[in-house]
């Protein structure tokens, strides 16, 4: 089991910067790929970015050029900062753990975390 909290959501302005964490803990944090997805009102989950153990990484294009996703693997932690932020980017912000390489697939991460709001102010 992976347990995963997310924090560092909240209300922010449109063009402002926002930092998520998400802290691992329970199975070794490095053998798993981790990744950010969102799900606004009314819509899916979709993928926002992914990195695997080694540092490998890959976004949506919707963030592509505005987020980096990194990790710290002696922190059990996961990051996304995200710049130039829009109205949106609203949703809530899931941390995601996968056991396989990485993926922008929902279907590819068995834990996930609760959740953290991001709210951009237009």
């Amino acid at each position: 089991q992976v347990q995963l909290v997310e924090s560092g959501g909240g209300l922010v302005q449109a063009g402002g910067s926002l930092r998520l964490s998400c802290a691992a803990s329970g199975r070794t944090f490095s053998n798993y790929a981790m990744g950010w997805f969102r799900q606004a009102p009314g819509k899916e989950r979709e993928f926002v970015a992914t990195i695997s153990w080694s540092g490998t990484t890959y976004y949506a294009d919707s963030v592509k050029g505005r987020s980096t996703i990194s990790r710290d693997n002696a922190k059990n932690t996961v990051y996304l900062q995200m710049n130039s932020l829009k109205p949106e980017d609203t949703a809530v912000y899931y941390c995601a753990a996968s056991p396989a390489a990485i993926s922008a697939s929902r279907y590819a991460y068995n834990y996930w975390g609760q959740g953290t709001q991001v709210t951009v102010a237009s």
